[in-house]
């Protein structure tokens, strides 16, 4: 036997889980300690990328890591060893407690993926109902259940990361309802939870998986978008602003609706959080300042 063809056959009979990903996280190792752990076959994962698995990382207060802070991703990016400890789901649909360790891989001192190996943390197995409600207490709006701000700042500075170094195109809109307050007070707070209910049961049904649209707070809304192209802005502005116009409410037989008026800004070199969402906000008060129930983008 080569020496080359120990190594495969050496991570394949360890005990602890190993996997390897490429640059796009997309699994291309997954060896039968993983199997064991995870209830996973190397069949079932192998060529997906780690975020379209059912394993769906999360740590323990319920907080998504694939899409916010995931530590493969974290070494990609910075060429660092990183340490965690997470929850998985297994295949029987229990979340099973992990330690986890992600090395940087090299080639000709470039950085081509990283490795991950885990092993159980313990014997507890956590009921997945309970992460799920965690994860919806601390990352989604009350109301709404759409993204609250806290998960939305974390997704837009994993994609704003993603844009420093992969140059991924990014647009960030803000819409805000328009004499939300006049609303209210004509048709009652009930009514206007009822509109805000209604209105993210439409952006749910019509958002793309790798978009994330959530309420900002208030009668805000911020969606972070992936574009192909600088002009695709506008059109998904005049989307979202026709998808709210044409959300209506029944009061009393009388069918009520409300508009937005928005802002969308592209991401651009040296953008943070807060400059993009500030960018995007002075846009959408252009909208409000020039007629509401419009949109206004920077391109």
């Amino acid at each position: 036997m080569q020496r080359e063809d120990l190594f495969p056959l050496i991570i394949d009979n360890l005990s602890d889980g190993v996997y390897f990903v490429d640059t796009e996280r997309r699994l291309q190792l997954w060896n039968k300690g993983a199997e064991e752990i995870t209830g996973y076959t190397a069949e079932e994962m192998i060529g997906k990328i780690c975020a379209e698995t059912l394993l769906q990382h999360t740590a323990e207060d319920g907080q998504q890591l694939c899409s916010l802070s995931c530590p493969l991703y974290e070494t990609i990016v910075d060429g660092k060893e990183h340490t965690a400890r997470v929850l998985v789901r297994h295949k029987d649909g229990q979340r099973i407690p992990l330690s986890i360790k992600v090395l940087p891989v090299r080639e000709n001192d470039v950085i081509i993926g990283a490795v991950e190996v885990f092993r159980k943390d313990s014997a507890v197995v956590y009921d997945d109902n309970v992460i799920e409600h965690l994860s919806h207490t601390t990352m989604r709006d009350k109301l709404t259940t759409l993204p609250n701000q806290r998960y939305l700042e974390s997704f837009l500075g994993y994609r704003l990361n993603e844009f420093k170094r992969f140059e991924k195109p990014l647009a960030v809109l803000y819409a805000d309802i328009d004499d939300f307050d006049a609303f209210n007070e004509k048709y009652g707070h009930d009514t206007g939870d009822a509109i805000l209910k209604r209105i993210a049961y439409s952006i749910k049904r019509n958002a793309r998986s790798i978009d994330l649209i959530g309420r900002w707070g208030g009668e805000g809304f911020l969606g972070i978008y992936l574009i192909s192209n600088l002009t695709d802005a506008p059109t998904i502005a005049e989307k979202f602003r026709r998808l709210v116009a044409s959300t209506t409410f029944d009061f009393e037989g009388q069918p009520l609706n409300v508009t937005v008026s928005i802002g969308i800004t592209i991401a651009l070199p040296g953008d943070s959080i807060e400059t993009i969402v500030e960018r995007a906000t002075a846009l959408m008060n252009q909208s409000k300042t020039t007629g509401k129930n419009k949109s206004t983008s920077d391109n």
